[in-house]
């Protein structure tokens, strides 16, 4: 998968592949912290290693200008039809964590796994909980956002106490399964759930 940009290091490609449009060549260092406003030669170094280290450019010896933008790796992660996510936190494939609040950063995923009526997020995976399902700790799962699920659905869901998992939900006769993918654990269960969203696609990050 391509590596995760973060919304200053995307402004910071986007604006190296700019200047190389416009100019003809890259943009020095001191250029680049004057125009995203960094004042720490250090700093700028340092963002531009960052798109270095995931790919998204290469750096050219003996140059003040030796920035090259790997343009089919950008074009994978900056695809004009890509659905931005925001990225809201942990939910736990485990023990249950506190819900999610405010946005970390945000993802590009496939247009596709969103429908255009409703709205999405992406949480990332705290526990293993999930893993016969493929869904491993550290993973980031692109949530559907909905308050209803079909039975054996992979939930986003709210307990009464507050706090939020990952499961795959079963209405019984009179009470609601919160299921694991995980033999060795138990399942929860529960008369009242508040349903946050269903999973509809899973993105790991290899390092």
């Amino acid at each position: 998968m391509p590596a995760i940009l973060y919304p200053k290091e995307r402004q910071l490609l986007d604006f190296i592949t700019q200047f190389i449009d416009r100019y003809g060549y890259a943009p020095t260092l001191k250029e680049i912290g004057e125009a995203m406003n960094m004042h720490s030669p250090a700093t700028v170094h340092e963002h531009v290693d960052r798109l270095r280290q995931k790919g998204f450019i290469k750096k050219l010896d003996g140059t003040s200008r030796g920035i090259d933008v790997i343009r089919d790796e950008y074009r994978t992660t900056t695809n004009p039809n890509a659905v931005e996510l925001p990225v809201l936190g942990f939910i736990a494939a485990g023990t249950p964590l506190e819900p999610y609040t405010d946005p970390n950063f945000y993802i590009s995923v496939a247009p596709g796994l969103i429908p255009q009526s409703k709205s999405g997020y992406v949480l990332q995976v705290k526990g293993s909980s999930m893993v016969e399902d493929g869904i491993l700790d550290g993973d980031y799962v692109v949530i559907v956002h909905q308050q209803d699920a079909k039975n054996g659905d992979i939930v986003v869901a709210l307990l009464p106490n507050g706090l939020a998992t990952l499961k795959r939900i079963y209405f019984e006769k009179e009470r609601i399964k919160l299921a694991p993918a995980n033999s060795t654990m138990t399942p929860i269960f529960t008369t009242h759930v508040k349903i946050q969203g269903k999973v509809v696609g899973l993105i790991r990050k290899f390092v």
